[in-house]
């Protein structure tokens, strides 16, 4: 169990309960590509301590340091004290970006999720150019994008834009002719870039007669800033968020999240945020028991299991990857499996529970050497099983493999197990 709310952010008191037991170094992501015991959970924890002892400043190369870890949560998931490394490291991240500030064009990204009509007319601009612009491919139907921009250093693959993001795909209510209802919180690259994640799920719900609310009045979870120690976005994005799903949520059954990241960050990581605001703490724990992963609700309340096994065997394979947000946040990772086993063959990695090395805004900007250094080996276990599909429910983890099994020349397809779903319900 993973200490009261109140004692997360008490530096001292988190790395006084250290036992250095050294079981969380072989997890580890950072650890396991840059091997110093600096860059461990039990050396972040310690160096927290010192500086909250006042025997550390916080400097440009403790700020290196702090960057460094992934937030990946294995290293709380193995910990016999459940010592909540990635929270502490999330609160320096917010000291330091008040002592040292926020680079221009974090702060400009995060600006775009504030304001989403922005961000549509960007995105609108950003698939025009993108034709003339960028070499194109076709890849697990989603058009992606290999090019190189300055900050982020090397070429590698990127989601490319959509010509209509999801939330403006479709009317706001999809009446299904069914008596049940259900909201769905897209995520942005769902929404901008992945668009047939939302587009799958429209037809899972049309299969089971359940009506679907788009709940256009949605902001961005704000993970990307929260991740990142911006906690002046997360603050309008959470608060904005949970007003808006204040105002419906008595008219759904569940509030649907195709993303590991983005349901993490609603059901778990509003609660850690408001820690020292109690009102809000309530209000986001007023929500949870209405917030799902997608594949867990379609799983456990819906007749989806049974209309699965209706229809005909796939003949791909499917390797499943589990997000950190996923399966060590939310304990969610036997659902999409059971569900996608029933039309596909499933076929296990040797370590479908290694971190992909996706590991937010800073990682894949500043620090991308360490992301491409961490998904490499996850590249090289999907290649292994020979799987014609990797599934994950979560956008972010889609960016970094695909980029990872482009670097390593595999051919294996990525697809949101929702995408698997729908196809096998298409093709059944």
């Amino acid at each position: 169990m993973r200490p009261e709310v109140e004692d997360i952010f008490n530096f001292s008191a988190t790395s006084d309960a250290c036992v250095k037991c050294g079981k969380c170094i072989p997890v580890c992501t950072i650890h396991l590509v840059n091997p110093d015991e600096v860059t461990s959970p039990r050396g972040f924890i310690d160096l927290l301590g010192a500086y909250e002892r006042g025997d550390l400043e916080l400097d440009k190369n403790a700020k290196a340091i702090f960057e460094s870890c992934f937030l990946c949560t294995n290293c709380v998931d193995v910990c016999p004290k459940a010592l909540p490394t990635d929270m502490v490291i999330e609160q320096v991240r917010y000291d330091l970006g008040k002592k040292f500030g926020i680079s221009w064009y974090k702060r400009a990204f995060f600006f775009l999720l504030r304001h989403r009509w922005v961000n549509d007319l960007l995105f609108k601009m950003g698939w025009v150019v993108q034709t003339c612009a960028f070499k194109l491919r076709e890849e697990a139907q989603s058009m992606q994008g290999r090019f190189s921009l300055p900050l982020l250093k090397k070429e590698r693959l990127l989601p490319a834009f959509s010509r209509t993001s999801f939330l403006r795909k479709y009317p706001e209510n999809i009446d299904n002719g069914g008596k049940r209802r259900v909201a769905i919180f897209i995520g942005c690259l769902a929404n901008y870039n992945y668009t047939t994640i939302g587009d799958s799920l429209i037809e899972v719900l049309a299969a089971l007669g359940i009506d679907a609310y788009l709940a256009k009045g949605q902001k961005c979870c704000g993970a990307p800033a929260y991740f990142t120690g911006d906690f002046d976005t997360v603050d309008v994005l959470a608060k904005a968020n949970i007003e808006y799903f204040e105002s419906f949520i008595d008219e759904v059954e569940a509030i649907i999240i195709p993303e590991a990241t983005c349901s993490a960050m609603l059901k778990v990581d509003y609660a850690h945020y408001f820690h020292d605001q109690p009102q809000w703490l309530a209000r986001a724990k007023h929500l949870e028991s209405k917030l799902f992963m997608a594949t867990q609700w379609l799983e456990t309340h819906t007749p989806l299991p049974q209309l699965l096994a209706t229809k005909k065997q796939q003949m791909p394979t499917v390797t499943y990857h589990d997000p950190c947000h996923a399966r060590k946040m939310q304990g969610v990772y036997q659902e999409p499996r059971r569900l996608i086993a029933k039309n596909f063959r499933v076929v296990e990695m040797s370590d479908p529970n290694r971190c992909c090395g996706f590991g937010g805004v800073t990682m894949q900007t500043q620090n991308y050497h360490y992301a491409q250094a961490a998904g490499a080996p996850k590249a090289a276990m999907i290649a292994q099983t020979g799987a014609d599909y990797v599934a994950a429910e979560c956008s972010a983890c889609r960016m970094q493999i695909n980029d990872a099994m482009e670097q390593a020349n595999v051919d294996t397809l990525f697809a949101n197990p929702i995408e698997l779903i729908a196809k096998a319900l298409r093709e059944g």
